[in-house]
């Protein structure tokens, strides 16, 4: 029972971030477009390992500097050199990640051939890009006001305000 705790926890840890967090959001929101997106190249098991483990170190690093912030504000009231030296420090092992998480992404994807096909692929039905469209819209929407933003904007239309 204490080990199901733990998740829960855990998870409720993991929301918490994508709710107050935009760049968690982001880093969310991009790990999903890459991961459907990387069907197209055909990955080995090995790339997808490298894949995986890309995504969670950049989605970690996330959460630490959360947690960083958070532990921050909550000593400190007011401004500190300290504060702001940890939470820069924190705010740089996220970019760091996010840097290197680029370049192996370049690794793995840079083959121009494929991103025509990509571009053909949609191009040859109104579907599907209209689909891509309408996801893309609202992978913005998911980052620009979170799932907490989304909820109170949807109760305010639906409530006439």
């Amino acid at each position: 029972m204490r080990f199901l705790k733990s998740f829960r926890y855990a998870f409720r840890g993991i929301i918490y971030c994508i709710n107050t967090e935009r760049n968690m959001r982001i880093h969310t929101a991009t790990a999903l477009y890459v991961f459907v997106f990387s069907f197209f190249f055909h990955l080995t098991r090995a790339e997808y390992a490298v894949l995986f483990l890309t995504f969670a170190q950049v989605i970690a690093a996330e959460l630490f500097n959360t947690v960083a912030e958070e532990l921050s504000d909550f000593n400190a009231a007011s401004f500190n050199p300290v504060v702001r030296i940890v939470k820069d420090m924190a705010s740089g092992a996220v970019l760091i990640n996010a840097v290197f998480a680029v370049a192996v992404g370049l690794c793995l994807f840079w083959r121009p051939a494929v991103f025509c096909g990509i571009l053909r692929y949609f191009l040859a039905d109104p579907l599907l890009l209209a689909l891509l469209l309408a996801a893309t819209a609202a992978a913005v929407f998911y980052i620009a006001l979170g799932p907490l933003g989304i909820r109170d904007h949807l109760r305010k239309r639906k409530n006439g305000k």
